[in-house]
């Protein structure tokens, strides 16, 4: 089992800067494709990006691109998301996801349903 713990959330204005963490502990030796996704209040849960640990390749959502950056500190277990230029939409509970399973490449990356862990989530909210 792997157990993911988000944090670093808060209140920021528009285009400020905010960096979530996510702490894993566990069986972290088997996951090795991070992901952040986000759900906004009466919205489905989305994608936002991922980082293959095995390689250090990033995917991005169109709406991350240019302003997210997803990173990780191996030595730690910790995957960060760092976010810039930060816009009212981008408010929603940001949550942590990791797998084990090869789906680097295919659609799995950037769904639900291709991430095997989750953690509790960690709330931004971006003033106008």
């Amino acid at each position: 089992q792997v157990q993911l713990v988000e944090s670093g959330g808060g209140l920021v204005q528009a285009g400020g800067s905010l960096r979530l963490s996510c702490a894993a502990s566990g069986r972290t030796s088997s996951t090795y494709i991070m992901a952040w996704f986000r759900q906004a209040p009466g919205k489905e849960r989305e994608f936002v990006a991922t980082f293959n640990t095995r390689g250090g390749r990033t995917f991005y959502a169109d709406s991350a691109k240019g302003r997210f950056t997803i990173s990780e500190d191996n030595a730690k277990n910790m995957v960060y998301l760092q976010m810039n230029s930060l816009k009212p939409e981008d408010t929603a509970i940001y949550y942590c996801a990791a797998t084990s399973r090869s789906i680097w490449g295919t659609i799995l990356c950037s769904i639900q349903s291709g991430y095997d862990y989750w953690g509790q989530g960690t709330q931004v909210t971006v003033s106008s």
